[in-house]
């Protein structure tokens, strides 16, 4: 029924909790196995990611953690690269370590505005 949307807690991938809808949703997805190309469900979440931001193309990634060692990984193509991040960003504080251990990429700190900018 009627009433307030809950609004949708994107701070991590952990916070906001799936409503009855959406782990009905889940429960009727088609399925596939992504590796292999072909889990409809992922193709189409991907497709419209890159329709929606203007992509050729969209990636499905299972976790914040994942998503950031993509994006670094996809700017910084060689080991021993350095990326800015800011100091109080998630990869500074919570991810322990993965853009150097995983991506080979040395993380220069630059202090974080109030408001969370570098």
């Amino acid at each position: 029924g009627g009433g307030m949307a809950r609004p949708w807690d994107l701070r991590s991938d952990t916070v906001t909790t799936p409503t009855a809808a959406m782990r009905r949703a889940m429960a009727e997805a088609l399925v596939g196995d992504d590796v292999w190309g072909d889990d409809p469900t992922v193709l189409e979440l991907q497709a419209e990611a890159a329709a929606l931001f203007g992509k050729e193309a969209g990636l499905f990634v299972p976790s914040g953690t994942m998503s950031n060692l993509v994006a670094l990984m996809a700017h910084c193509q060689a080991r021993g690269c350095e990326a800015i991040v800011g100091d109080q960003s998630h990869i500074c504080v919570y991810e322990q370590g993965s853009i150097a251990q995983v991506a080979g990429v040395m993380p220069r700190q630059v202090r974080n505005a109030p408001d969370g900018t570098l």
